[in-house]
């Protein structure tokens, strides 16, 4: 069972450690019960005046608080782990630190940061974003009606006609060697 104590020293450690401390895989789980028991208490409690209620609502305001504090500098530590692993990659122990929920929350900034990345390359070299979406192509032989990822119809396609589809689909066509793409430099 975590206390109020556990919370708060867990705060502490991670307020003053550059390092993304270890907590064990239960903490969460634990914290909500310590929650939970604390306001059915509370709920319980008849004279809300009390000094026993008084102190225990403080207890928990403080343990809310607590926690809070930590989650929000886990988070500043993994965007700041996330930023330096996009550069130059991520140390394992770093990593195993984390608790489930943040190696989701770690591994989407990651990928958001690549992402932008490529995007900033793709402009410096020219490309416009709408131009990734869409190639120009001309079909080598006739290509009947079919949907779309949207489920939209497109088509049909005569040989030698030119169309502007999604780069997606353009890469199925090609594969299939149905069409060629004409809008390469």
């Amino acid at each position: 069972m975590i206390t109020f104590s556990d919370i708060y020293e867990a705060m502490r450690k991670e307020k003053y450690s550059e390092q993304l401390q270890l907590l064990s895989k239960k903490f969460l789980i634990d914290s909500a019960e310590y929650f939970r028991e604390k306001r059915e208490f509370l709920n319980k409690e008849e004279d809300l005046f009390s000094d026993m209620a008084i102190k225990s609502k403080k207890k928990l305001e403080n343990a809310l608080s607590s926690f809070r504090d930590l989650l929000r500098i886990r988070k500043k530590k993994i965007l700041n782990l996330a930023f330096v692993a996009s550069e130059v990659g991520i140390s394992k122990k770093d990593f195993e630190n984390l608790l489930g929920f943040e190696k989701d929350l770690f591994e989407g900034i990651v990928k958001g940061l690549e992402r932008a990345e490529g995007n900033m390359n793709a402009e410096m070299s020219g490309i416009q974003k709408d131009e990734l979406k869409h190639r120009l192509v001309r079909f080598l032989e006739d290509v009947p009606e079919f949907l779309d990822f949207e489920g939209k119809e497109v088509g049909p396609f005569e040989k030698g006609e030119i169309a502007n589809l999604e780069s997606e689909i353009v890469e199925i066509l090609e594969k299939d060697k149905r069409v060629e793409v004409i809008d390469y430099d």
